[in-house]
């Protein structure tokens, strides 16, 4: 089955063609980032009307360079929610008259749930696994128990790991995007210039939750309150330790979970996994026994590869959407629970 895959829930307006859920034909990503670039942020007036603008040729490239023609396809599958409502209306409309012209099925797919999927496709792993969703907008520790069965765990009470790495990359003028920038930066800087404080959370029942909102005022605002001793205030060192506590914050939640729920395998998903630190840290679970996949750096952003892909494994269990399909810029409610 070849299942096309349409993703324009934020700034990113990419189709991809995956045959049978795991083999990538085509995974076309027209970035907006230089355009978007003068504002330090996805303007959503802007993102929408380039998706309407470049929709079109996007799919026809993604096509192409799968050496197929729309007769091939057999499905479509489109990120209808969460996102961009502007964005995701470019590509859910889209879908629909396509998969009508063709009289081919569509279906739409939670954004979320694809990210957590996307390493499944170059490297499948066995449920249930302890996910790890780390975007712009999303920052979730979950129990995976199949491609369309999610407990949510933790979340962030607050900012998402990638929108703090954003905002402090913004305040101090170091570009955009901001986690690409900070990553860079951090590698000739000390991490350990500013001694940057995680949150205090209130355990109870949610042991697994995260907070970058402190931490984000903290480098803002904060500074020289945190410096060790005589460190210079060099960009390479604010970027290095803040770097350090946003990555830090995550992993001590992420060891929790693995230890309270049993689980052995980890997969991370979403813009920020493609973070250096964090995969290093990651990656670092193995020698206690531990899994670890991540997407490739290309499936880690915004992609319709997942989309596709994600988008197979529901097609082949009947599932479909009809006419009324439509966008939200809401998450979709999962199941929250705790060990």
């Amino acid at each position: 089955m070849n299942v096309l895959g349409i993703e324009t829930s934020c700034d990113e307006c990419s189709c991809a063609v995956v045959r049978d859920g795991n083999e990538i034909l085509s995974n076309v990503i027209a970035t907006q980032i230089e355009l978007h670039k003068p504002y330090q942020g996805v303007v959503p007036e802007l993102a929408s009307r380039l998706h309407t603008e470049w929709i079109s040729q996007v799919v026809t490239a993604a096509i192409m360079q799968a050496g197929l023609k729309n007769s091939d396809i057999d499905a479509v599958a489109v990120t209808n929610r969460p996102g961009l409502l502007g964005s995701l209306l470019v590509g859910v409309n889209f879908a629909k008259a396509f998969a009508a012209a063709l009289d081919i099925p569509v279906i739409g797919i939670d954004h979320i749930r694809a990210h957590l999927y996307a390493s499944q496709i170059e490297n499948p792993l066995e449920y249930p696994y302890l996910g790890v969703l780390v975007s712009g907008g999303h920052t979730v520790i979950c129990k995976v128990n199949g491609y369309d069965d999610v407990d949510v765990l933790g979340t962030t009470i607050d900012d998402a790991i990638g929108e703090a790495f954003d905002k402090v990359a913004k305040f101090y003028d170091l570009g955009y995007p901001g986690g690409v920038v900070i990553d860079r930066l951090s590698k000739s800087g000390d991490d350990m210039a500013f001694l940057f404080p995680g949150p205090t959370l209130d355990r109870g029942e949610h042991p697994y939750d995260m907070s970058y909102s402190g931490l984000k005022t903290g480098v803002i605002n904060q500074l020289d309150k945190f410096r060790n001793g005589n460190a210079e205030k060099t960009k390479e060192n604010i970027a290095a330790s803040f770097q350090r506590a946003a990555v830090g914050i995550l992993m001590k939640r992420v060891k929790l979970a693995l230890k309270d729920t049993g689980l052995r395998r980890v997969s991370a998903g979403g813009g920020v996994a493609a973070n250096s630190l964090l995969r290093s840290e990651l990656k670092e679970l193995e020698k206690g026994g531990c899994t670890v996949t991540f997407p490739s750096l290309k499936l880690c952003t915004d992609n319709g590869a997942m989309i596709a892909g994600l988008g197979y494994r529901y097609l082949k269990d009947g599932f479909r959407d009809d006419d009324y399909l439509n966008a939200t810029a809401r998450v979709q409610a999962f199941k929250k629970s705790y060990p």
